[in-house]
């Protein structure tokens, strides 16, 4: 990292506290189609956000200066940052009176960086990069391709996160500005942003993974190898998308900010105690991750407004509008993550067939769907418990009983066995491993059979009746 940059000093900040920093790679086209979808929510949003955008050179901003007028009509304020370059500042959204453009010296490290920066009461959103020099690219050099060309950074909803990062970009355009950094300070002394709620953060997370899967369909790289080193990188999005929002579902339940984490922990165990192949464990570990994603599930396409989502031909064959999995829609618009959403979505199916939405019985629900059920519940039960006087081992052996009362009829009693082995375990001092998922680097999560869909039959029969 360049030292005085933006990114650089966000590290800095971090470097030796508890909230650390994960920074991933990312391809110009990643950011292209992240950076379009994070500016587009702001048309429909309600709260005039404050957005201030580093565009490296002049010329990238002219490319995307009509956006920009379209976005200053929706924004209170917007600030560019960008060394001069031809017709830089002629452009006519330049001189709108609530943009300012802020030349870079071609020597400022910020002159390397691309970011974006949305804040608001209700919305907040940051994309912040910086593009690798040639020497980080190594023995092959800079790519041909500007498609290719690679930034290291991250990109994140968190509010906390999103204002300290604003707080560093004005204290950078106070040395060129003063007066513009006194206006961005006031106005950000005026917002307090909050974690956006489900629902709001549905429709961005589901416009990112349209636009994601856009610049899938449009990659235009001269080698096979480029392509798909460009598609992974797109794919890698579209899945630290979804967990980017189940962590703020998280955080925003204060009751049980702890959930996936640990329904993580607890299926994963549960699933190597069955010596489940590694595949199928990693399978079940993203299932676990996503399982609270409900109100994304509801959400529409914004490319298809009301409409079902196409799915990719070498997927199973199965109805547009299947009445039985109307909630898995947006996570099934990738063809990795659709046996995912079938674990999901039958989560909530009870071992007798009286569970929803398909009413399977018995071993007709995918096994993974069966352990997340449980170990959902199990979770639920004990975290209702913490606030007790009970000591540990009651309150695992009070949630267990619940899970015992229900074997047979909701849950399987093979699994009830299982989980009864664990809670032995955990009565005994067994701690389990409570990892936050490394959202910047994903794409383990993918590898192997993860898109295995040899349970997913079964569903698409009940589909097709």
């Amino acid at each position: 990292m360049l030292e005085g940059s933006i990114i650089q000093l966000l590290e800095a900040a971090h470097r030796n506290s508890k909230r650390s920093i994960r920074f991933g790679v990312y391809y110009k086209n990643t950011l292209v189609s992240l950076c379009h979808a994070l500016e587009d929510h702001i048309l429909i949003e309600e709260s005039k956000p404050l957005v201030i955008a580093a565009f490296q050179q002049g010329k990238w901003f002219l490319q995307e200066a009509e956006r920009y007028a379209d976005i200053a009509k929706r924004s209170h304020y917007i600030a560019i940052m960008a060394t001069r370059d031809t017709s830089f500042a002629e452009h006519p959204t330049s001189s709108l009176p609530n943009v300012e453009l802020v030349t870079l010296d071609p020597t400022d490290p910020v002159a390397q960086e691309w970011h974006l920066i949305i804040l608001s009461p209700k919305y907040t959103a940051m994309v912040l990069c910086q593009e690798l020099s040639e020497a980080d690219y190594g023995a092959d050099g800079q790519p041909a391709s500007d498609q290719e060309r690679k930034f290291y950074g991250l990109w994140t909803f968190e509010p906390d996160l999103v204002q300290e990062t604003a707080s560093l970009a004005i204290a950078h355009i106070e040395h060129y500005n003063p007066e513009l950094a006194k206006k961005l300070i006031a106005h950000t002394n005026e917002i307090h942003p909050t974690l956006a709620t489900p629902e709001d953060l549905s429709a961005v997370v589901s416009r990112v993974v349209d636009y994601l899967q856009v610049g899938q369909v449009s990659i235009n790289v001269p080698t096979a190898t480029g392509h798909k080193a460009l598609d992974r990188n797109l794919v890698s999005n579209e899945i630290q998308a979804f967990l980017r929002m189940a962590q703020i579902i998280d955080a925003t339940d204060i009751t049980n900010p702890m959930a996936i984490t640990e329904v993580v922990a607890l299926a994963e165990t549960m699933g190597q105690l069955l010596d489940l192949p590694a595949w199928q464990l990693k399978r079940l570990r993203l299932a676990s991750m996503l399982h609270r994603i409900d109100p994304l599930q509801r959400t529409d396409s914004v490319l298809t407004p009301g409409t079902s989502i196409h799915y990719q031909e070498d997927a199973p064959s199965c109805p547009l509008t299947c009445p039985l999995t109307p909630g898995a829609q947006v996570l099934r618009t990738m063809p990795r993550l659709r046996a995912v959403a079938q674990i999901i979505i039958h989560q909530n199916e009870w071992w007798d067939g009286t569970g929803e939405p398909a009413g399977l019985a018995g071993d007709e629900i995918p096994l993974e769907s069966r352990i997340l059920g449980l170990a959902a519940e199990f979770q639920y039960r004990v975290n209702q418990k913490r606030t007790s006087q009970l000591s540990r081992e009651e309150i695992f052996t009070q949630a267990l009983e619940k899970c015992k009362q229900q074997q047979l009829r909701r849950f399987d009693p093979k699994l009830v066995e299982i989980l009864a082995l664990l809670v032995m375990g955990l009565q005994q001092g067994l701690d389990l491993p409570l990892m936050t998922p490394k959202i910047s680097a994903s794409m383990w999560l993918l590898d192997g059979k993860l898109d295995n869909e040899t349970r997913i039959t079964k569903e698409i029969r009940s589909c097709q009746q």
